[in-house]
């Protein structure tokens, strides 16, 4: 843990640290659940599917990690109370998915009605996805990289000042194992779905990958949402706690 961080007296600029990954988290938790919830309907019905409605939900979710995200990654505010790494972590990987779900939303609002009436409408949407399964990817490699990078430098401890996350400050490894294994159940999800998405492209089929990708992204969506639900509290108790 940051040593700064450990002192009981902790004060913290928070006009040079603005600290917006809770719903940052709220966001990719839904975007993860809605993923999976899309994916079930086209395997169950692809014909009674609205492509307008989740084009209107990844375009929200889209636009709120694009914007957050960037600000992120390109200011690095986090730095400024000593985790120059969270904007990595958390900015990066959230201006990549959300762009992903913008481009998702542009594709399905266009064109997902032509797409969803081709006679094999599986096959249509994984020819078009096939290409970014690639940065997709790569992404779940990079997040699986971040989950190595928590458990060795023992990141996301919270601090002793943060409401229920702060219990845990003199036991480092707790809130960083749990980060680390969410982050990186995320990552495998990223994988699993790039050869889901080839294998129907090339089959027709999604075997065994459906199920892999749907209950990784499942889990890990309700928890990011459920964590990043909470952290609306332990933040703003945090930042009364360190005015």
């Amino acid at each position: 843990m940051n040593t700064l961080v450990a002192q009981e007296g902790l004060k913290i600029d928070w006009a040079n640290m603005p600290t917006y990954n809770t719903i940052m988290a709220v966001a990719v938790g839904a975007g993860l659940i809605s993923l999976v919830l899309l994916g079930r309907e086209l395997l169950r019905a692809p014909e009674d599917v609205e492509p307008a409605g989740w084009a209107l939900s990844f375009g929200v979710l889209g636009t709120i990690l694009t914007t957050t995200g960037l600000h992120m990654t390109l200011t690095w505010p986090l730095a400024a109370g000593g985790f120059p790494f969270d904007n990595i972590i958390f900015g990066e990987t959230s201006l990549g998915f959300g762009v992903l779900l913008l481009a998702a939303a542009l594709y399905l609002w266009k064109r997902g009605a032509t797409a969803l009436a081709a006679s094999k409408p599986l096959q249509s949407l994984a020819r078009v996805a096939q290409p970014i399964t690639v940065f997709v990817g790569g992404l779940g490699l990079s997040l699986v990289a971040i989950a190595v990078a928590g458990i060795k430098y023992q990141l996301f401890a919270a601090p002793p000042q943060e409401p229920i996350s702060g219990a845990f400050a003199d036991h480092p490894m707790v809130e960083a194992t749990f980060m680390s294994l969410l982050i990186a159940v995320v990552g495998l999800g990223a994988l699993a779905f790039a050869v889901l998405v080839n294998r129907v492209r090339s089959t027709g089929t999604a075997g065994v990958w459906a199920r892999i990708t749907g209950w990784l992204w499942a889990v890990s969506g309700v928890l990011f949402l459920l964590f990043g639900a909470m952290n609306f509290f332990t933040h703003i108790g945090l930042i009364v706690n360190t005015m």
